[in-house]
C-alpha cells in the first residue's frame, strides 16, 4: 500500500481504504479461484495495482469518461483505475466467468459504484467507450481488430484523443510496426523507479 502512496500521494481517505482492502480480498478469493499466480499474490500492490495505475500516467481521465477493460482477468487494470477515477464509468469484461465473479465480489466489497463487470468476450461487446484498456491480453494488432468497433469517434473530452491504452512487456517492435506512425510507447521506468518496471511499457493508440 505504501508504494501507491509514494506515487499517488493525493489519494482521498476513501481511496486509501478501498486500495487497502484489496490485499485481504484478493488473498481470500485467490484461495478459491486462482486469478493471480500463487507466487505473485504477495506482490499485489507493485505487480498488479501500481502496474494498472500506469495508465493514469498516460492520461488523467476526466469526469464522465467511459472506459472498457478488455480481458480484465481478476480486475486489472479496471478495478484500480475505477478507484482512482470515481467520476468515470468502467465496464470490465472477460471470457472466463469465474474471474468475473471475483471482480464482482471485490467491487461490491469495497463499494465501487462506477464499475460494472460482465462475463463477455470482446467480440460480443457492442458498447461504445472513450477508451479501451487492457493488460497483456493479446498482440496489439489482434486486439485492435476486436475492439476498434468499441471506441467512440464522436465524444472527445480528454487530453488524448479516444483510443486504446494497453500495458505490455518485452520487445514490442513487431506488434507496434503496423501502427508506427501513430502509436505512442512509453517506458514505465519513466514514471516508476522500481526495477520491476524495466522493459514494461504503456502503449497508446488513437483510433
Amino acid at each position: 500500500m505504501k508504494i501507491l502512496e509514494k506515487y499517488f500521494p493525493q489519494l482521498t481517505e476513501v481511496q486509501r481504504e478501498q486500495f487497502g482492502a484489496l490485499d485481504a480480498l484478493y488473498h481470500e478469493w485467490n484461495e478459491k479461484i486462482n486469478v493471480i499466480s500463487r507466487k505473485d499474490i504477495d506482490n499485489l500492490y507493485l505487480h498488479h495495482v501500481l502496474h494498472s495505475l500506469a495508465i493514469a500516467r498516460m492520461v488523467n481521465f476526466r469526469p464522465g469518461t467511459s472506459i472498457l477493460d478488455f480481458g480484465t482477468g481478476g480486475g486489472f487494470p479496471g478495478i484500480p483505475l475505477a478507484i482512482l477515477f470515481p467520476e468515470c464509468q468502467f465496464k470490465l469484461i472477460d471470457g472466463t466467468g469465474k474471474k468475473i465473479r471475483v471482480v464482482q465480489e471485490v467491487s461490491t466489497a469495497i463499494g465501487l459504484k462506477n464499475c460494472k463487470a460482465e462475463h463477455l468476450r470482446g467480440e460480443d461487446e457492442k458498447g461504445l467507450f472513450d477508451f479501451v484498456v487492457s493488460r497483456a491480453v493479446m498482440p496489439l494488432p489482434d486486439m485492435v481488430k476486436i475492439v476498434r468497433k468499441n471506441v467512440s469517434r464522436q465524444h472527445q473530452q480528454n487530453a488524448l484523443p479516444n483510443g486504446i491504452i494497453c500495458l505490455k512487456g518485452g520487445h514490442l517492435d513487431t506488434e507496434t510496426a503496423p501502427f508506427r506512425k501513430i502509436v505512442q510507447v512509453q517506458s514505465l521506468t519513466d514514471w516508476f523507479s522500481d526495477d520491476w518496471f524495466k522493459e514494461k511499457y504503456c502503449i497508446y493508440l488513437p483510433i
